[in-house]
């Protein structure tokens, strides 16, 4: 409030002014006088909306084991539709034949993250498959939309030491589990959800049951009616 009362009388002053220099033909500095205090005016809201943003509780929506014609269309026009971009971890072997699909979703300003090529379970595979699992949706990902893969979602959230050091794609857990998979049932996987989710939260969905993309439109219009900004996984972890 005392920062408006001083633009005001900011204001006036400089109107002033600049009535003054007009009168006397100084039409430069009058010119100059009101420039400065629109961007004085700019800059002061740009800085509060950010403020305001900043002090906003975030979560990051993340969807495996897509891209799936028909379910991942509508995924995307809801998302669309509601301003929101999440980040989807995509199995190589559902990329195949879908390839318009994964570059609308980079147009449209989601993050793409590699699943493995098949859904397995990374730690029990011979290094060298196991890098080639990640390697494999990773390079698929890169040639379709030109943009390099920095994240892994391992299957089963199964990871360890050697593939730490082995594998240049940072790993990405959850903190909620909608356990959409087993549930199939959209009241109850929108229950569970906002049952748990907290600031800083990552939560798992994902875009191959309709029950899941449906329960992901009312969390999304849950948490935002909470309060809650939505971001991708790396906006989240840079925050």
């Amino acid at each position: 409030m005392k920062r408006y009362w001083l633009i005001i009388t900011l204001s006036a002053a400089i109107c002033i002014v600049a009535s003054v220099a007009v009168l006397r033909g100084w039409e430069s500095l009058a010119v100059s006088a009101l420039h400065n205090l629109r961007t004085k005016i700019e800059t002061d809201k740009k800085s509060e909306g950010a403020e305001e943003e900043n002090q906003q509780p975030i979560v990051a929506l993340t969807f495996d084991d897509g891209p799936i014609p028909g379910c991942t269309d509508t995924l995307l026009e809801g998302l669309r539709e509601r301003g929101v971009c999440a980040t989807f971890f995509l199995l190589g072997v559902n990329i195949d034949g879908n390839e318009e699909l994964v570059k609308k979703m980079v147009a449209e300003g989601h993050l793409l993250g590699t699943h493995t090529q098949n859904h397995v379970n990374l730690p029990l595979l011979p290094l060298d498959e196991a890098m080639e699992q990640v390697t494999l949706t990773a390079d698929k990902i890169e040639t379709l939309t030109g943009q390099e893969v920095e994240y892994v979602r391992p299957p089963y959230g199964e990871w360890n030491e050697t593939l730490e050091k082995n594998i240049r794609q940072i790993p990405v857990g959850w903190s909620v589990d909608s356990r959409d998979w087993a549930l199939q049932n959209t009241d109850a996987v929108t229950e569970r959800v906002m049952n748990e989710v907290e600031d800083g939260d990552i939560i798992l969905l994902h875009d191959c049951y309709d029950t899941s993309v449906e329960a992901a439109f009312r969390i999304i219009d849950e948490l935002k009616e909470r309060g809650f900004r939505l971001v991708t996984v790396d906006q989240l972890l840079d925050a």
